[in-house]
């Protein structure tokens, strides 16, 4: 009896061992640098095109994507003529510009930062809030600290031009956000580097005007980005509020991980929020959002609700601006 048992034991190790074997030898053979669709980087809006250009330089030379996607949204947050992130951000409705950023990486590790004041590139707090705290998120006074103590610089970020616009806004103070199809607010970048890894980042200065403290989607992971290093990854733009009611970047990838293409995914999660808004009875034309995503094939897709939605992406074939299809069209 003893002597079968050892027999059974000794078998079943060799077979395991072949096995094993067999795998890494087949594991071995693969080359990152033949998979198809990688690298690549997509972005929101036309400013995209500028963002993915920085992005690529990591990219092309076999670095890392969570490298990319700080080093691109970088490049927006501190570009003064873009009133809708970063430095010259338009303020809230005290004057005061508040950011919010967050950040992904392929090992679900996350950072985030809201309502942000005096720091130019909130990216890159939120990647120190993942890399050197036990926390996820850090908002307000806090955040400003803790980046001041990481050697980040207090600057002004309130421009001459958003200043004058906000100074005119108070002349009427009307809190509603209204809807321009041609406004452009926050970036979200995804990119999938050389070896097939995902990150993602994220970062605005919010709506125009909105009432101090007020955060939207964008520095909330889940709904204004996520990435899932086995599916893919997504992040949004517009109304903020719509997307976090439906957990917005995380149902587009879980949507993906039910087979479901990154176009599918985005449109769905449009019509889900298209039908909220019509349950809630309010009218659709005050509402954009828009969802950006991206497979691990390498694969993209964006949809929005009301057109004027577009982004950039940057793969072999070089850096392109492309227009989202719309539910109102």
């Amino acid at each position: 009896m003893t002597n079968r048992k050892n027999f059974i034991k000794t078998t079943t190790l060799a077979s395991a061992a072949i096995l094993l074997s067999a795998f890494k030898s087949k594991a071995d053979k693969i080359d990152p640098k033949k998979i198809t669709g990688k690298p690549i980087v997509i972005s929101t809006w036309d400013f995209g095109l500028q963002a993915n250009e920085a992005a690529w330089q990591v990219l092309k030379d076999n670095g890392r994507a969570l490298d990319s996607v700080e080093a691109g949204v970088k490049i927006t947050e501190a570009d003064p003529t873009n009133q809708s992130v970063g430095y010259g951000g338009r303020p809230d409705r005290d004057g005061r510009v508040t950011l919010d950023a967050c950040i992904m990486d392929e090992f679900f590790n996350i950072g985030s930062v809201a309502c942000l004041e005096h720091i130019m590139h909130p990216i890159s707090v939120a990647r120190l809030v993942m890399e050197k705290t036990p926390h996820v998120m850090l908002v307000g006074d806090g955040a400003l600290q803790f980046a001041l103590n990481n050697g980040f610089m207090k600057e002004n970020l309130l421009t001459d031009e958003s200043q004058r616009e906000w100074k005119d806004w108070l002349t009427e103070s009307q809190y509603n956000p209204v809807i321009n199809i041609e406004n452009h607010d926050t970036i979200g970048m995804l990119a999938m580097d050389a070896s097939g890894n995902l990150s993602g980042a994220c970062t605005t200065s919010g709506l125009a005007y909105k009432m101090h403290g007020r955060v939207g989607d964008s520095p909330i992971i889940g709904a204004g980005l996520y990435v899932d290093n086995e599916i893919g990854a997504a992040t949004a733009t517009g109304i903020g509020e719509e997307v976090i009611r439906i957990v917005g970047s995380h149902l587009v990838v879980e949507l993906m991980r039910q087979g479901k293409s990154p176009q599918k995914a985005c449109e769905e999660a449009v019509l889900r929020i298209v039908k909220l808004i019509n349950l809630r009875k309010k009218d659709l034309k005050d509402y954009q959002v828009g969802f950006l995503a991206l497979n691990i094939k390498g694969e993209t897709g964006a949809y929005s609700i009301q057109k004027g939605f577009n982004y950039a992406k940057y793969n072999a074939d070089g850096n392109k601006l492309f227009d989202a299809e719309s539910f109102v069209k």
